[in-house]
């Protein structure tokens, strides 16, 4: 978990605002679970997804226990939030996670193909216990690793010290054990996992939700989320129609298909804040495990468009332009402005970082032009030199915010003048009319220019007061 999210909350146990989740939750999971259970019960013949090497995996009748427990670690997970947002995002993620895997239970129901023997004792009665409500169907994704990902996470962000390492063994058991109590197939964990990100990704602890910027906020790319929505079929077509089930090999293009697909909604509605990238430079846990194939993607064509150019270029002294940077290479500047949200970055102790949101392929508007330059100025390259402007390749997005920067810091007085600088420092650059229009618009405002004297006037006094130090001295 990122820092952000280990903040301990203080404060009293909110115990009005947690029962009533509870008191929301508890029903709706009896019901809705028995629910998709007879559904699959009255269906005529319900497939199995069962893969030809896990009739080797042990029954292990013990982990009955870590299996039964997380239904206790879901009431205590409410005691743990001391923030209103706190005890809201845990159940709305509950919330979620309960709507996503029904729905796929009544879409594909699915059943568990195996015959458990008989078993006696204590664990033998617990078996029995779980049988008097759960039938052998609600398989893929697994509801019990999608609440424990929620869950995980939940504790995860507010346990500290010896308690921490033992909560991460217990639920790594609890895990473990839908497997070795017969009560899922292989899959059905994967895509447990999968939906358990997705609610995280849906309701995260710091950002806004996702789901709450569909409201016309952003200029959608609709072209771009087309060609991303039809590769995310492709995949998905191929993961189904390539089934074998001797490995199964080919359910693992369900995964590139989900990152797609969230790619093609982030460019119609969510917009770059999608990919949840966070103030140290890192995605979310929940965007690194949902969008691994598209950030691998991303990375590899960064690193093939790049492999024999310089990394950065000098526009001006002290100011770079040029990709993303590698661990090493970060270690040369003093000041970072990040305009890739897809890739994430790991920053260095000294240096100062500001993060911009922008989707790859977009063109900039004036608003974003005029943020950009906002963001390099604050960092005040006089003090954070050497400074890198970077996006995945330092072609386009990074290189029309850097021109907006130099056009406000006076470097250049026209735009042709600021795009002269840029493709000579570094030729690879990709500027196109709608980039240049975008800049024309903002140094026209009354915004930019307020601020442009508002700099020069600072910039006087500064060079003044540094005159009458020099004469005192």
């Amino acid at each position: 978990m990122k820092p952000a999210e280990l903040a301990r909350e203080t404060g009293p146990i909110l115990w009005r605002r947690s029962l009533g989740w509870l008191a929301l939750l508890a029903p709706l999971f009896f019901i809705s679970y028995n629910f998709a259970n007879q559904y699959a019960a009255n269906q005529a013949q319900v497939p199995s997804l069962m893969l030809s090497w896990e009739s080797a995996i042990p029954l292990l009748p013990w982990t009955i226990i870590p299996y039964w427990s997380i239904d206790l670690l879901y009431g205590l997970a409410f005691l743990l939030p001391r923030s209103r947002r706190g005890v809201d995002r845990l159940g709305l993620r509950l919330l979620t996670a309960q709507l996503i895997c029904i729905s796929c239970f009544l879409i594909w129901p699915l059943k568990f193909s195996l015959e458990r023997p008989e078993l006696t004792g204590v664990f033998g009665s617990l078996f029995d216990l779980l049988m008097g409500f759960d039938k052998p169907f609600n398989q893929a994704p697994s509801l019990h690793i999608t609440l424990l990902i929620v869950l995980w996470a939940c504790f995860a962000a507010h346990l500290r010290g010896p308690w921490r390492y033992v909560m991460h063994v217990w639920m790594a058991l609890i895990g473990i054990s839908v497997l070795t109590t017969w009560q899922h197939h292989f899959i059905d964990v994967p895509t447990g996992i999968l939906a358990g990100a997705l609610c995280l990704w849906c309701w995260p602890q710091q950002r806004p939700s996702p789901l709450l910027l569909w409201q016309g906020r952003i200029k959608p790319q609709l072209k771009l989320a087309c060609l991303y929505l039809i590769g995310s079929a492709l995949f998905g077509c191929l993961g189904w129609y390539g089934f074998e089930p001797n490995t199964g090999l080919s359910l693992l293009l369900f995964w590139p298909s989900l990152a797609l697909f969230l790619v093609a909604l982030n460019y119609a509605f969510v917009g770059a804040t999608g990919f949840q990238k966070q103030g140290d430079g890192r995605l979310s846990w929940a965007a690194k495990i949902l969008f691994a194939p598209y950030t691998l993607a991303a990375w590899v064509n960064h690193k093939l468009w790049t492999a024999n150019q310089v990394a950065a270029n000098e526009v001006v002294p002290g100011v770079f332009l040029g990709r993303k940077p590698n661990r090493h290479e970060i270690q040369r500047y003093l000041g970072l402005v990040d305009l890739c949200p897809e890739l994430p970055v790991t920053l260095s102790s000294h240096c100062h970082y500001k993060q911009l949101d922008v989707l790859d392929l977009t063109p900039l508007t004036p608003e974003q032009c005029w943020s950009a330059a906002k963001a390099i100025d604050s960092l005040n390259p006089h003090c954070h030199s050497p400074l890198l402007v970077f996006c995945a390749l330092g072609y386009s997005r990074s290189s029309v915010a850097l021109m907006a920067w130099l056009l406000l810091a006076g470097h250049a007085s026209s735009v042709e003048q600021a795009y002269a600088l840029v493709a000579k420092a570094r030729p690879q650059v990709v500027i196109k009319p709608h980039h240049l229009q975008a800049l024309a618009e903002l140094i026209t405002t009354a915004d930019f220019k307020a601020y442009q004297r508002h700099r020069s006037h600072v910039s006087q006094q500064n060079q003044q007061q540094r005159k009458m130090s020099a004469v005192q001295a």
